[in-house]
């Protein structure tokens, strides 16, 4: 079996959003709240949520900022972004409905 050893991107580096601590849109837009979730962290091998942001709210995708996972969902399955960690982590890509147990409840 060959194994790549390309280095998986997280979100913010795929998409080159600047919205991560110390990115150059952080002061102008807002950290996105992807680069600071924690109970993500690790899943597909990403920093926080960088590797499952489709399960964040309030990311900023396509020039505003989106909602819920209910309400940006039908964007992120359209996603290079998503398509890309989907194939990557097949067959042991992590269900959306997995990742949204783990985030807690405010």
């Amino acid at each position: 079996m060959h194994m790549s050893l390309r280095k998986k991107l997280n979100c913010w580096e795929f998409k080159e959003c600047g919205r991560q601590p110390g990115g150059i849109l952080e002061k102008k837009l807002g950290t996105c709240p992807v680069t600071l979730n924690e109970e993500l962290d690790g899943i597909h091998e990403g920093t926080h949520a960088g590797r499952a942001c489709w399960a964040v709210a309030g990311t900023f995708c396509n020039g505003e900022v989106q909602g819920t996972f209910a309400q940006k969902f039908g964007n992120c399955e359209d996603c290079d972004f998503y398509r890309t960690v989907k194939n990557e982590e097949f067959p042991h890509f992590t269900l959306s409905m997995v990742l949204l147990s783990k985030i807690k409840k405010k």
